[in-house]
């Protein structure tokens, strides 16, 4: 019998009557009881939410202990020990972690006692054996799980079927067939090349290297070639062995027991003077080509190796040379995957064309797969052989969900899935499961979703490192690993938003099931499982007055409402504070809530609370019973002052709270932050501070105030005055580790004075001052690490900015505003390195911009005006061949018919005619934004149309 440790049983109750002396003794009996159960049974070693439990009473053991709390003698001496003991088992359940299936469903519960502290520490450490753990390393677990795959059931894998598709089964991947068989076959380049393919799995890596393997161009351009399956678990020498034998076919065979080095010398022989070709299928770790690219001489005889992965890293670790290069294989557009599944679905009874009947409910299906060649083959494949009737097809799409957890069929598409889940390192698997919680397409914010994966616990600290920068790594890995898609990027190449493929989606909302991870109430007819840690309401579609009439009593760690829809009658917050009283995570984003009630001050374990772009306008002065707050997101809500309580949250790293009224004349009036009553100076743990007001009466003492805050990495600071400046300036010199500023003037007419800072931070990558300014500030042109600078309204007339800007080493986004008035902009050669994207609005007196050869040869962007006196188009912009984007804001009309394209082609066009997208905009609104007239071609279209219709008029006159 296995032993299962129940999510009721850990996240300790102490808490329920408020905090106390009573805690540590609740914490001691809890954490006895966990471990009375470890030691009567063998844990199930891939448990994963008896894993994370050990962590959670870990991480609240550690603060308690850490804490002025004056516990007593022994019970202090024994949570020490108990501590030391969980620490030793979370270590091992690390290593036992990928040794059974996740797929195992432990349904007995262990209820027994032991009250005797000591005793069940001794007897736990005498009963070592009993744990059934094993001390072999992760990557021995890794061989013996995947061994299987690779050897004795080789025939089950479905990623064997990659290597069978015939040539009118494939599609969509004729584009990057021939390109990748042009680089193989290139006569002009002799060295050795090594191209890898990457993409997540299903995505048709094998398939494409397969095809470009087997093509005509290919067996006839190399003296020999082998194709290498390598998967997740292989023995170098194996490897070494295999390679010789398909390369030479009997002409060199190894000897028994012959080491790595004789392998790699007899290979080495046999290649150096051939012309090879060879495809090393499915690599996981970069220690597979450290350890086989000493066989493969680098002739001059243009042989090529091809490597598919699903890793970046991979990748990465194989480009060694200019001639390497790593192609990036794409999902199916719409076109391509309906033509893939039509071919599928309809290929035994319509010739391949779906009958109008169905196309509804097929290209709903399509679309599901989001261009997953995996998915939409297999399911195609599976309906070819179903009844063609809209009530069965219909029936299959609502139930799909269903259909690809348990329908053999489909199987195969889970299992290649699950490779890259089981791959991964046991602290990302709880952040990849987390986005089991949103809803389907939803692509959620990074900055969000880390603060929420650091509230969960989920995030171990590093040295030298804030959580929020160890969250982001663990981000960048699931999205180097492929299972993470990005979905919008900022300027400067960053994830400002991501999600997982819906296919991928409904495989972790299988395994969330499983492990009780998460309940979604997605339909009319939810009911709230009391059993549950987690509830995610997608508000659109469950009945919420059903939900709250269920909610009872719960161990519920956390809550999230997500898609705009209406609340319920009872009062919302009320009913979660009086049920959940372990709630550690309340997102409210976008909920029709306009109050929130005193009662969330009972939340006392509460460690992220978010009414972002809600209609709350008062913060109670509960909130400072939250000691235990990290979070505290107010953004785009109407919330205008914080009350003195705030200051009692010492834990508090992100208060976010702004937002920006369109409804203003000017943009100081736009930025629209929080008043703080009573000082913020204890609160040291502060990392993101957007935006505060200072106020007249007494804005120098919360200036003041700042200085203490000295590990911030964002601050934001409205309603300044001139008087201000020093002491702002004196405070940020302080902040040795801040990355982003954002400063903005009482009123248009108030003077920024910023001129007092000599060691400005050395981490400051974005900086944005609005208000007017005297001059550029001396330190501006300091900051080597800037990557985006907005001045807005700055009114410069002296002493050319844009030349001291231009040394800037690592500016990517700059934006002037009504920030600099002259007749002439000047752009040197050999400036601006690195500049993306350059805006330039309001410049009312610009004449001319000259472009020298070699300045901005990054730029991508760039936008201009209003600026009534340009009457030609900027000069040397053809220079910029990187340019993707120009953009023109309420230029003159003959300025435009300058640029008019052919037949009757303007005087200028031949200086834009390389730019993907010339853009014509228009100023509108307080203040002033903009929006797209068209594009250049759309502008003369409706000009010819226009005029053509006039001289209809005309003649029909006559």
């Amino acid at each position: 019998m296995t032993a299962q440790i129940s999510p009721n049983d850990i996240d300790c109750r102490c808490y329920t009557k408020g905090p106390g002396m009573g805690a540590p003794l609740q914490v001691a009996t809890v954490v006895v009881r966990v471990l009375s159960q470890i030691s009567k049974k063998p844990i199930v070693a891939g448990e994963l939410m008896a894993e994370r439990a050990v962590i959670s009473v870990i991480q609240y053991l550690g603060p308690l202990l850490a804490s002025e709390v004056e516990l007593l003698r022994g019970v202090r001496k024994e949570m020490v020990n108990i501590k030391a003991e969980l620490e030793r088992i979370h270590s091992k359940m690390q290593n036992q972690e990928q040794k059974l299936e996740m797929k195992l469903k432990p349904r007995h519960e262990i209820a027994s006692q032991i009250q005797d502290i000591k005793t069940t520490i001794r007897e736990i450490k005498e009963g070592a054996d009993r744990y059934g753990f094993s001390t072999s390393t992760s990557s021995e677990h890794s061989s013996t799980s995947t061994s299987s795959i690779t050897k004795d059931n080789m025939w089950r894998d479905p990623r064997l079927a990659s290597l069978f598709i015939g040539d009118d089964e494939v599609i969509g991947i004729e584009s990057p067939k021939y390109e990748l068989i042009s680089r193989l076959v290139d006569q002009n380049q002799s060295q050795q090349a090594v191209i890898s393919v990457v993409g997540m799995g299903g995505i048709g890596k094998t398939t494409l290297a397969k095809k470009v393997y087997d093509s005509q161009e290919v067996v006839a351009h190399f003296n020999c070639k082998a194709w290498i399956t390598v998967s997740q678990s292989y023995k170098p020498e194996e490897l070494l062995k295999t390679m010789i034998k398909a390369l030479s076919g009997n002409d060199v065979l190894p000897v028994l027991d012959e080491g790595i080095d004789s392998l790699i010398a007899k290979l080495r022989g046999y290649l150096y003077e051939k012309r090879y070709f060879i495809v090393f299928d499915d690599v996981w770790q970069s220690d597979f080509w450290r350890s086989i690219r000493h066989a493969l001489p680098k002739n001059s005889e243009g042989s090529r190796v091809i490597i598919t992965t699903r890793k970046e890293q991979v990748a990465a670790f194989c480009t060694e040379t200019s001639v390497d290069h790593v192609h990036e294989l794409q999902a199916l557009s719409q076109e391509k995957a309906w033509k893939l599944f039509c071919t599928k679905a309809f290929q035994l009874d319509f010739g391949g064309h779906c009958p109008p009947e169905l196309e509804e409910a097929s290209q709903a299906i399509v679309s599901k797969c989001q261009g997953l060649p995996l998915a939409i083959a297999t399911i195609g494949g599976l309906l070819s052989t179903k009844n063609k009737g809209i009530s069965e097809w219909q029936k299959f799409y609502s139930g799909m969900n269903s259909e690809l957890e348990r329908n053999p069929e489909l199987k195969s598409i889970s299992k290649i899935l699950l490779l890259s889940y089981n791959d991964l390192p046991h602290h990302l698997k709880s952040c990849f499961l987390y986005f089991g919680i949103m809803p389907e397409d939803y692509s959620i914010k990074a900055a969000r979703l880390i603060r929420l994966w650091i509230a969960e616990g989920f995030v171990e600290e590093q040295n030298g490192k804030t959580l929020e920068e160890v969250a982001e790594e663990y981000l960048t890995e699931l999205i180097h690993r492929r299972l993470v898609l990005v979905s919008t990027t900022k300027f400067d190449g960053r994830v400002k938003q991501c999600q997982v493929h819906d296919v991928v989606r409904e495989i972790i909302l299988s395994m969330s099931k499983e492990f009780s991870l998460c309940q979604i109430l997605e339909e009319e007819n939810s009911s709230f499982n009391a059993t549950t840690r987690r509830l995610s309401m997608h508000i659109r579609y469950c009945n919420m007055d059903k939900v709250m009439k269920s909610i009872s009593k719960s161990p519920v760690r956390s809550v999230f409402l997500f898609q705009e829809g209406e609340l319920p009658k009872k009062p919302l917050l009320g009913t979660l504070a009086a049920n959940f009283k372990l709630l550690k995570l309340l997102d409210l984003q976008n909920a029709h809530l306009d109050q929130l009630h005193e009662e969330v001050g009972n939340l006392f374990l509460l460690r992220y609370l978010s009414i972002r772009s809600t209609q709350v306008k008062i913060i109670p002065k509960s909130i400072g019973k939250l000691q235990n707050l990290q979070t505290l997101d107010l953004k785009n809500s109407p919330v205008r002052e914080l009350p003195f309580d705030i200051s009692r949250l010492h834990k508090l790293r992100h208060l976010i709270a702004y937002y920006f009224s369109f409804e203003c004349e000017y943009l100081v009036d736009g930025l629209v932050g929080v008043k703080i009553q009573g000082g913020i100076g204890g609160l040291e743990e502060l990392r993101n501070l957007q935006l505060v007001e200072t106020n007249h009466d007494d804005g120098l003492s919360l200036i003041k105030e700042l200085e203490k805050l000295r590990q911030l990495r964002k601050l934001g600071i409205t309603k300044l005055e001139r008087e201000h400046g020093s002491g702002l300036c004196a405070a940020i010199e302080k902040m040795k580790y801040l990355q982003r500023l954002s400063v903005s003037a009482l009123s248009d007419d108030e003077i920024l004075d910023l001129q007092y800072i000599s060691s400005p931070p050395q981490y400051l990558q974005r900086l944005t001052l609005v208000g007017r300014l005297e001059k550029l500030p001396k330190w501006i042109p300091k900051l080597q690490n800037l990557d985006t600078l907005i001045l807005w309204g700055s009114g410069l007339t002296k002493n050319d900015p844009l030349k001291a800007l231009q040394v800037l080493p690592s500016l990517v986004h700059l934006q002037l505003r009504h920030a600099y008035d002259v007749e002439q902009l000047y752009f040197e050669v050999g400036r601006f390195q690195k500049l993306k994207e350059l805006i330039l609005r309001g410049c009312k007196g610009l004449n001319s911009v000259i472009i020298e050869e070699g300045a901005l040869p990054l730029l991508e962007e760039l936008t201009i005006g209003p600026s009534p006196q340009l009457k030609e188009i900027p000069s040397g912009i053809h220079h910029l061949q990187k340019l993707k984007t120009l953009r023109f804001v309420d230029v003159p009309e003959e300025f435009i018919d300058r640029m008019e394209p052919k037949p009757n082609q303007g005087k200028d066009y031949w200086t834009v005619e390389h730019i993907p997208l010339v853009e014509l905009c228009s100023e509108f609104g307080k203040p002033k934004f903009i929006s797209v007239i068209g594009s250049l071609e759309e502008y003369f279209n409706r000009k010819v149309e226009t005029a053509r219709v006039r001289e209809d008029k005309n003649e029909s006159q006559s």
